[in-house]
């Protein structure tokens, strides 16, 4: 498949340091919404066979929730094919599952992952929140503070430690494998990507570089079976998981519930820093806060892309698509389809109604939705009852990834008058 000369790439990750690729978003929306993308040879790693670009949200709705014909199981959810001697052992994780056997594990890890848990931690959420806000003020230089070292890295591990029942001498190891997981695109936020006999970098999602994680979460779960607490690790090791099903479930628990408020908390904070306005309606309870917070998650989604891969010949976009070809949807393409958001380049904090995609939607939609806004919330909160006006210190830095909407840096002035 010819790759037309007037579409525009969005899957090097290195376009994406340089912000949210709009104007390419918008051109592929408008006309070529279902679009054929190459996959070159980036920084080492290999050249793939190319996908499907899904940028309107009504073909990315029907995407993520037609199961059927677009399969999380076949190929599982990265752009990049994984090795094929990896699929068995990726195919053990719910997010590499179809239906049915995807709705009985949700199901399982609902139960342990309850709202009336996770609305117990709202109180703590909100300590640690006001801590770590008046810690940045404190230790400022120059009125200055890089929010993601200082703030919201904390909190969205410390958060999610909490929920799981990680003691907290253990703690800094889950930020460190979420680093190496979900930023090993980024030559600057992720250690050196570790090579195969071939010289090619290893995917950091490979069984081969999960070993030091797994034995952690056997050793977790065999001290919560003789140390129970009111926490998800308890509920998942007396839930009769097999040993392969808790691994898996302690990582995806990890990257993904540790990332997903990791890459949104500074990315709300920078929107509203970029739209004072906007800020001063918020903090003067001129806006529901709940809107804004799903405004927030609309401009910037913690995820950029998920692939599928075909299971049937199909047509989607007026583009044929045949079984085995990868099939990818950009979110924030999605959230910002004229079709759907009247004026999707304005920050509106009290829009209604706010379909976006930036949990997904189908069988695979987030599970850790209700805990990410409860958190998102209380911090904005507590920004709003504290801080001064959000305002750009520095640059920030944007990590290099086709996969998460990551911020590496934040320079905001924390100095000043609340609001």
């Amino acid at each position: 498949m010819d790759h037309a000369a007037d579409v525009p790439d969005v899957f090097d990750p290195r376009i994406y340091a340089e912000g949210i690729p709009h104007a390419g978003y918008r051109l592929l929306r408008e006309h070529h919404p279902v679009a054929w993308q190459p996959e070159p040879e980036i920084q080492g790693w290999p050249a793939g066979p190319g996908f499907w670009a899904v940028t309107r949200h009504a073909d990315v709705v029907r995407v993520l929730r037609d199961h059927r014909t677009y399969s999380s199981r076949i190929g599982a959810t990265q752009i990049r094919d994984p090795d094929p001697a990896d699929l068995p052992f990726l195919r053990r994780t719910m997010l590499n599952q179809d239906p049915p056997e995807h709705g009985g594990l949700r199901r399982l890890v609902s139960r342990a992952f309850t709202p009336a848990r996770v609305d117990a931690f709202a109180a703590r959420v909100r300590e640690r929140a006001r801590a770590l806000l008046a810690a940045a003020r404190e230790g400022a230089e120059d009125g200055a503070a890089d929010l993601v070292r200082t703030v919201t890295d904390e909190y969205a591990l410390l958060n999610l430690t909490d929920l799981l029942g990680v003691p907290a001498a253990d703690r800094a190891l889950l930020l460190e494998w979420t680093v190496r997981i979900i930023g090993y695109q980024d030559p600057e936020d992720a250690p050196r990507p570790v090579s195969g006999p071939d010289g090619k970098p290893l995917n950091p999602r490979s069984p081969a570089l999960l070993g030091e994680m797994f034995a952690y979460a056997r050793e977790l779960a065999a001290h919560k079976r003789a140390h129970p607490g009111d926490d998800v690790m308890t509920a998942l090791a007396e839930a009769g998981l097999d040993p392969a099903e808790l691994e898996m479930f302690f990582f995806l628990l990890t990257v993904a519930g540790n990332d997903t408020v990791r890459s949104a908390a500074p990315g709300g904070l920078l929107a509203l820093a970029l739209a004072p306005d906007a800020y001063r309606r918020l903090a003067g309870g001129r806006v529901p806060m709940d809107r804004a917070v799903d405004e927030l998650l609309r401009v910037h989604p913690p995820v950029l892309s998920f692939r599928r891969t075909a299971a049937v010949d199909t047509e989607l976009g007026g583009r044929p698509v045949r079984a085995g070809d990868k099939v990818v949807v950009f979110h924030a393409s999605a959230n910002h389809d004229e079709r759907v958001f009247t004026d999707p380049g304005r920050l509106d904090l009290g829009r209604t109604p706010n379909p976006h995609v930036s949990f997904g939607d189908g069988p695979h939609v987030c599970l850790g939705a209700h805990f990410a806004r409860l958190q998102l919330r209380v911090l904005y909160e507590e920004w709003c009852a504290a801080m001064p006006v959000p305002e750009l210190a520095g640059q920030p830095r944007r990590l290099v990834s086709n996969f998460i909407n990551g911020i590496t840096r934040l320079p905001v002035r924390v100095s000043g008058p609340a609001r």
